[in-house]
């Protein structure tokens, strides 16, 4: 007696999950409602705007790296929004006696029910109507297009069942506040390429899509292109590489699900090798100021390091601080003063001090009995930041000036990124002790509930007045710039602008000090609220 069919059960325990879940409250259900709406418009948008584009003589440059960024999206997605679909979890099946060929079968199919893969037929479809030329083409466009479907979603299956230990830990799901800076990042590189594309045409694609033409899943719309052009044997070759490719992922993520479901889960788990190495380096300590100086900013350091939410806002503020002042001197529009841009990021790191330590902030708080203790804390923390934000604001303006070949500026752009730091790190610790608020550990919220207020005081109110308090640099720059002699003394913004950002920074952390210490009791009960 043959075993019954598991596929259709898979498509119905999907539904469920999918049904079930909006059941849970009102605002999910809406939330939900609300992003398919506007996904299916998008990809209704997209097809339509797709089957415009057919005729274009750069038509196929367009779909070629349209399908290529779809099947990158593919591929990272499920490292940052793993717990979007439940049934990416395949470690919840291991009970069950269930074998890899037949559990992959039911799995890929119930993974086709979903927005996310009928936004990509869509944009398949409409890939297929815009290069598409004759009968045969769009008898290859069909098959073109299930192929490339399923190699999105069966890269997505391999890609979660390769990291899937991780990804149902705390620290895999904390990988998805990384998410802030795929977007950063992506939304730079998106506007650079609109900025270039408006200038120079479509023509722009054509190189990049000779060479993704031949890699899945674009590879398989590059063989309806080719079948239109008359070329039958590189048609065969793009549906060959596309095949293939779907047969390595599947093969890839069966061995996964074999692996996941007969061996024991030790992902989480530290060697002996590593828990003895870790426990017996110091790295940095070493370096670091005796006492309590060297105390804080270890500590500090190490949450940069290790803890999840720090870590992303430190690395989203280094991509950022990097890509505005790089790229736009990269299209020849920018400015050697876009470079305060780094140092204006990781100034921001300064701000909420005390809410990055969570409920953890009592252990601290029991240390400081006197405004000099404050004082002490304080000074720590700006001296961990400096450590990091110093060379890093030098070498990108620096990076900067090289690539526009101003460097009679850069050291009033030096001067200028140091005034800002210094004003920053003033008003930051003292909105650390003004408006502290919580930043909740799970999740993507970076703001506990009911503290929204507390954030934009503290983040863009310190921020406006640092910038009023960079006020006199700024005006010594243009009185200079605009002056009959004043090239000649530009030179003197880098020492003047320095100083000023150092006094700056002992101002602030001398009047913040006494605030703190008087507050501890309200700063714990704010950063503690998450």
């Amino acid at each position: 007696m043959s075993a019954p069919a598991i596929t259709p059960v898979f498509v119905r325990l999907k539904l469920s999950l999918l049904r079930n879940g909006l059941r849970q409250s009102g605002g999910r259900k809406a939330a939900y409602i609300t992003s398919a709406v506007f996904a299916l418009l998008f990809a209704a948008l997209q097809l339509i705007g797709l089957i415009v584009l057919r005729g274009h003589a750069h038509a196929e440059s367009v779909v070629v790296l349209a399908v290529a960024v779809l099947g990158l999206g593919w591929a990272v997605m499920p490292l940052f929004f793993p717990s979007g679909d439940e049934t990416l979890d395949p470690t919840r099946l291991v009970m069950l006696p269930l074998r890899p060929r037949p559990l992959v079968r039911a799995l890929l199919t119930a993974s086709l029910v979903g927005i996310g893969p009928l936004f990509t037929l869509c944009l398949l479809v409409g890939s297929v109507v815009a290069v598409a030329r004759g009968g045969a083409a769009f008898a290859v466009g069909a098959v073109a297009v299930v192929l490339a479907l399923l190699v999105c979603v069966a890269l997505a299956r391999a890609v979660a069942a390769a990291n899937v230990r991780l990804l149902t830990s705390r620290k895999g799901r904390d990988l998805a506040v990384l998410s802030g800076l795929v977007i950063a990042i992506g939304a730079q590189i998106v506007n650079f390429g609109a900025q270039r594309l408006g200038a120079s045409g479509l023509g722009e694609l054509d190189p990049a899509a000779e060479v993704l033409q031949w890699v899945p899943p674009a590879s398989a719309i590059g063989a309806v292109h080719a079948v239109s052009e008359g070329s039958y044997g590189p048609a065969v070759a793009q549906l060959a590489l596309s095949a293939g490719a779907l047969v390595a992922l599947l093969a890839l993520w069966s061995r996964h699900l074999t692996r996941l479901m007969t061996s024991p889960d030790g992902s989480t788990l530290p060697s002996a090798e590593s828990a003895a190495k870790e426990r017996s380096s110091t790295g940095l300590a070493r370096l670091l100021p005796a006492g309590r100086t060297g105390t804080v900013m270890d500590r500090s350091l190490r949450y940069v390091w290790r803890d999840p939410k720090t870590k992303a806002a430190w690395v989203t503020s280094l991509a950022i601080g990097l890509i505005v002042p790089v790229f736009n001197a990269w299209q020849g529009t920018g400015s050697v003063y876009f470079a305060c841009f780094a140092a204006g990021m990781l100034g921001i790191q300064m701000y909420n001090q005390f809410g990055q330590d969570t409920s953890a902030f009592w252990m601290v708080a029991m240390t400081i009995s006197s405004a000099r203790d404050a004082y002490v804390e304080l000074r720590a923390r700006a001296y961990a930041l400096l450590l990091i934000t110093l060379p890093y604001a030098t070498l990108v303006t620096v990076l900067t000036t090289a690539m526009l070949g101003d460097w009679r500026r850069l050291p009033e752009a030096l001067g200028l990124s140091f005034a800002l730091l210094g004003a920053m790190l003033a008003t930051g610790a003292w909105t650390s002790a003004r408006f502290p608020y919580s930043i909740p550990q799970e999740g993507y919220k970076n703001v506990a509930p009911g503290q929204t207020g507390l954030a934009w005081i503290s983040i863009f109110g310190g921020m406006m007045a640092a910038a009023l308090l960079c006020a006199p640099v700024i005006a010594l720059t243009i009185w200079l710039n605009v002056s009959a002699d004043g090239d000649d003394w530009t030179w003197l913004l880098l020492p003047a602008g320095t100083a000023y950002g150092a006094v700056l920074t002992a101002a602030g952390l001398k009047l913040a000090a006494p605030r703190t210490a008087r507050r501890l009791p309200e700063i714990l009960a704010a950063v503690s609220k998450g």
